[in-house]
């Protein structure tokens, strides 16, 4: 075993040992199929989609109140989740702080494997070495590592089958993203823009390693983009980091993903123009990764508003059309609906405060207004660097027709400064701070993706992180920023049940899966998994 990779194997009991007898196989039909087998959850949203939508329905507004916490699982590590667990067959795949990664019985939360990554103590990264969940199909598991690889796992024993270098971690490079697999691909991208790195999307063979084709998210000279930035090397250290899982449509076989900010974040002097492909939604395809499309929500961003948020695909009747489109809420603090077939804007309203922009013109890009370039002496800019959102994971309700989305009221001024890059060093050109009369607040909000226009919210008494689950049974589950799970009446917004969990949920709502006949809620938080249920019946 390589000396990069700790295994610790450890036999819970006799079932369990029984339980794992043959390796479990996931199929590409059966990532497919997302949510049709509701004691599944497969990958990082649930489905291709990113609906992250559960047909289940044995939880009810009516009967919600009645969840109560059926076991906890402690990881015995520092740093909190920011993980979507996988489910098979009864069993949990986990991943965590410093790319811990366990196999879980779902049924008790007992450990029925464990794997420990060997880091090197000369990381650099700029937002702690979190990681937000496996990948699967066949008998394998895929990490992203936070030194830059890309790794395939046994999945019976968590065993290590290969290990791919991504990029070079000494100079910035580093990988929290929940890999998608599609077909014989398991696809994931880079991040590091806050060292001065070039962000790009990756596609991998599941079964050797091999890297089959790169997307940089940042235009070079040769590329068509690549007049979007100055003449030189400034694309080099671009930015336009993936942190967030994209998603998939089948039917035009396109990943659609949301590229991070340009570098550096706030000094607009060191790279004139728009900046392609940062701060955009990109539509690939999945066999050879060429562009087949892009749309750029904020050209030339000089706020450190990342798109890595998850596109969300959909099909909606629109003024009387059908149409295939990506539902977007964006850290810029704009909603928007598009065309996932044309990449063109239909819908886009502010669904936060908004100070830099007017609207979004019938062009496609922000009308800007004055005074909110960072400069030396600050600007007032709503909203703040982290956002209208960020990278916790909306819903979709195909029923309501609702995207519900965990939203930040936040403003900030914003500075920056010319600096001189030097590799392996933080490059952002600037900073931030908190206004004196800023009173921040995050609310839960329902929107019509069809008009963008508030159907409901309900407010938080401070900033919240948590991503949504929604259920068929009309239920909405998200978390404030006091550490309380709670769940909503889908189509008013009434809170019907909270439970504290001890520490506020961070990127993810949790996961729903059916078991011997009993509907499970799992949510992460802290270092802590807790699964919910409804009483057993007599």
């Amino acid at each position: 075993m390589p000396m990069r990779a700790l295994l610790i194997v450890i036999v819970c009991s006799v079932a369990l040992a029984a339980q794992q007898t043959a390796s479990p196989q996931v199929t590409s039909q059966d990532l497919l199929d997302g949510q049709k087998d509701p004691s599944r959850w497969l990958t990082y949203s649930g489905d291709y989609s990113g609906h992250r939508h559960s047909p289940l329905t044995q939880i009810t507004p009516e009967n919600v109140h009645q969840l109560s916490a059926q076991w906890t699982f402690q990881t015995g590590t520092l740093g909190s989740f920011q993980t979507t667990p996988l489910v098979l067959d009864g069993v949990l795949y986990v991943t965590g702080y410093n790319n811990n990664a366990w196999a879980i019985d779902a049924r008790s939360g007992r450990t029925i494997w464990r794997y420990r990554r060997q880091l090197p103590e000369d990381l650099r990264n700029c937002c702690g070495p979190v990681n937000r969940g496996f990948a699967m199909v066949g008998d394998r598991l895929f990490m992203a590592t936070i030194d830059a690889h890309l790794i395939a796992l046994d999945i019976k024993t968590g065993g290590l089958l290969w290990d791919a270098e991504l990029a070079d971690y000494k100079v910035g490079y580093s990988a929290t993203v929940a890999p998608l697999v599609v077909k014989d691909k398991v696809i994931v991208g880079i991040a590091g823009a806050e060292f001065g790195t070039r962000g790009f999307i990756d596609a991998y063979d599941t079964q050797t390693g091999k890297r089959a084709w790169r997307f940089y998210t940042v235009a070079g000279p040769d590329d068509a983009g690549g007049k979007t930035w100055p003449t030189g090397d400034s694309y080099l250290r671009g930015g336009g980091s993936i942190w967030v899982t994209g998603t998939y449509d089948p039917q035009q076989n396109l990943i659609f993903f949301g590229t991070g900010n340009p570098g550096p974040d706030y000094y607009s002097q060191a790279r004139e123009g728009d900046n392609l492909y940062t701060a955009s939604l990109v539509a690939i395809d999945a066999d050879t990764g060429q562009r087949r499309w892009h749309y750029q929500f904020t050209p030339h961003d000089v706020h450190d508003w990342d798109s890595t948020q998850v596109p969300v695909l959909g099909d909606l009747t629109i003024n009387g059309q059908p149409r295939k489109v990506v539902m977007f809420a964006n850290r810029n603090g704009f909603f928007y609906t598009i065309d996932r077939v044309t990449g063109k804007v239909i819908v886009a309203k502010p669904f936060v405060e908004t100070t830099w922009a007017k609207e979004i013109g019938t062009d496609g890009r922000p009308v800007l207004l004055p005074g909110n370039l960072p400069d030396e002496d600050g600007s007032r800019t709503c909203p703040d660097l982290g956002g209208g959102t960020n990278f916790m994971s909306p819903s979709y309700d195909p029923t309501t027709r609702l995207f519900f989305v965990t939203a930040r009221e936040t403003c900030a001024v914003y500075y920056s400064w010319d600096q001189k890059f030097k590799p392996g060093e933080q490059y952002e050109s600037g900073g931030t701070i908190r206004p004196r009369d800023q009173k921040n607040f995050g609310a839960l909000r329902a929107i019509d993706p069809t008009t963008g226009r508030l159907k409901w919210e309900f407010r938080y008494t401070s900033v919240s992180s948590s991503g949504v689950l929604t259920t068929a049974s009309g239920l909405v589950f998200a978390g404030d920023g006091d550490g309380n799970i709670m769940a909503f009446d889908s189509r008013i917004g009434k809170n019907l049940w909270h439970y504290q969990l001890g520490f506020p949920m961070r990127s993810t709502a949790g996961t729903t899966y059916m078991l011997d006949g009993r509907q499970y809620l799992l949510v992460p938080s802290g270092s802590m998994l807790t699964a919910f249920a409804l009483p057993q019946r007599p």
